[in-house]
């Protein structure tokens, strides 16, 4: 086989676009790449009048993209070999990008290959020329590509406000998206002759691991249940809204046969999250050991539960530790016949065991300390409870960084008190504990 064989003897791509292919089914067209492949074929016409002619396959597109393959004619071969030749690498941000194992393994084949600077160039360049399809937060970034450090201001604020999808599909961003292709293919261009790159080995690259490892996690919510179930009733609780697991519990059991944590789990999903489902005696623990935290998390307790001594001792246990990460809703069935005659024994022991919580958190759940009554009131006050666990997990990066630096407040959380062990947080004790702002510290905007 020559060196070229199947290119011509035109030379190599000049530049390699990777993206990640979407589902024929989720497209009303038909045509998955339909968006992609125009801004393909626009690219390719204007690197074509920016480049050096000498420079270009003669005779060829300048760019690469693998739609022009067809599975079962060398297309990893020819992958492979595109990705060992080609100057530029372009690939094409978005969600669904850095979930692709394919992708990452196309970005580790062209990062293979060692790059070197030309006397021309005017900074470091790694032969990478990212595309924004949608807007990218850098935290949702894996590593190498964070490491970039790619400016996408200079090709128009429409672009780098809305991404390339937009300015495709949108009339309205017709210039934008003109202007946006031509700043690209010009740092196309000066990618290549700024760079000399080695060429990189023809393995074929679906034998390389992803350059992005771990996919970034998607919006979490660990949530959590404290709750009685059949065989461990206090004196005088019917079983109605209990089953062989917390898990199973339904307080709202006169207006659904659901356990509560589907209901939890159906308007999670609506909200945008991928929740998990728990004991709470398994998140306690990790508290307990004061595990980094893996995402925001809800408590919803069963105010019965604390009548039970170990579960009261559990729940002071946390009260203590306050994590902000984890908001409590407390769910309160109003046409419950037990609810309503135990209602302020139930009430007391709330108060006395969750005497920190009451105290410092913040009065952003509009039912207050009375309970949600309702299975619709439980599900409007999801969100902002959702909204508060996701604040105060942001914060806890802030907290961490104040410790590093010598200015936090201890390095672990103690169960005590405070040394003079006042549980109603008298001298010594530590009414925020470390990983816990101070109300109002990390509080969202009103909206």
């Amino acid at each position: 086989m020559t060196d070229r064989e199947g290119w011509g003897e035109h030379g190599w791509p000049y530049f390699f676009l990777s993206y990640a292919h979407t589902p024929a089914d989720s497209q009303v067209d038909g045509d998955p790449v339909r968006w992609t492949d125009r801004l393909y074929k626009d690219l390719c016409a204007a690197v074509t009048e920016l480049a050096d002619p000498l420079d270009l396959p003669r005779g060829e597109p300048p760019g690469f993209m693998d739609r022009r393959l067809r599975l079962g004619e060398g297309w990893a071969g020819r992958l492979s070999e595109a990705l060992a030749h080609c100057r530029v690498f372009v690939p094409v941000y978005s969600p669904r990008y850095f979930r692709s194992v394919a992708c990452g393994q196309e970005w580790s084949a062209f990062a293979s290959r060692s790059v070197f600077r030309t006397p021309e160039s005017t900074a470091h360049s790694s032969g990478i020329v990212p595309v924004l399809w949608v807007p990218m937060p850098e935290r949702s970034l894996p590593p190498v590509a964070g490491r970039l450090q790619f400016d996408h201001n200079g090709f128009g604020a429409d672009y780098a406000r809305e991404g390339m999808y937009a300015l495709l599909k949108l009339n309205y961003f017709r210039n934008s998206y003109e202007l946006a292709v031509h700043r690209l293919a010009q740092r196309i261009v000066e990618t290549a002759e700024q760079t000399m790159i080695k060429e990189g080995s023809q393995e074929d690259f679906v034998n390389r691991p992803s350059a992005f490892g771990e996919p970034v996690p998607a919006r979490q919510l660990r949530i959590s249940v404290l709750a009685c179930d059949a065989e461990r009733l206090p004196p005088g609780r019917s079983p109605e809204a209990y089953g062989q697991s917390p898990l199973d519990w339904q307080p709202y059991w006169s207006a659904s046969t659901r356990p509560l944590v589907e209901h939890a789990d159906r308007v999670a999903r609506q909200l945008g999250f991928h929740p998990s489902i728990h004991e709470f005696e398994e998140e306690m623990a990790a508290v307990l050991r004061s595990e980094e935290p893996k995402a925001p998390g809800l408590l919803l307790l069963d105010r019965w539960a604390l009548l039970d001594p170990e579960h009261r001792d559990l729940v002071k246990a946390f009260d203590r530790r306050n994590p902000a990460w984890i908001t409590l809703l407390e769910p309160w069935n109003e046409d419950d016949p037990d609810c309503r005659r135990e209602a302020p024994e139930l009430q007391g022991a709330v108060e006395e065991v969750l005497r920190h919580r009451r105290r410092d958190q913040r009065p952003s759940l509009r039912s207050g300390f009375d309970g949600l009554p309702t299975l619709e009131t439980f599900e409007d006050e999801f969100p902002h409870a959702a909204r508060l666990a996701m604040y105060g997990f942001a914060g806890r990066d802030k907290a961490a960084k104040q410790e590093a630096t010598g200015r936090g407040r201890s390095k672990r959380p103690s169960l005590r008190d405070g040394p003079g062990g006042d549980p109603d947080g008298g001298p010594g004790h530590e009414a925020h504990p470390p990983g816990h702002d101070p109300p109002g510290s990390t509080e969202p905007p009103n909206q």
